[in-house]
């Protein structure tokens, strides 16, 4: 699941860069595609645990 997603986020920034080099970038398709970027970004940084933790609270 991990491997796809970063193909399609891949495949996702390629098509906005690609279209933003066109002489008339169709803007429907750019937002679409950072749109699936971030949702892909989201769902892969939502599996990394958080930095900080309980026992980092407790003063000595």
């Amino acid at each position: 699941m991990r491997k796809i997603l970063i193909i399609v986020m891949i495949v996702a920034i390629f098509v906005a860069f690609y279209e933003q080099n066109k002489t008339q970038p169709n803007v429907i398709i750019t937002v679409i595609s950072v749109v699936v970027f971030m949702f892909g970004m989201m769902k892969l940084s939502s599996k990394i645990p958080p930095k900080e933790n309980e026992d980092d609270n407790k003063e000595i």
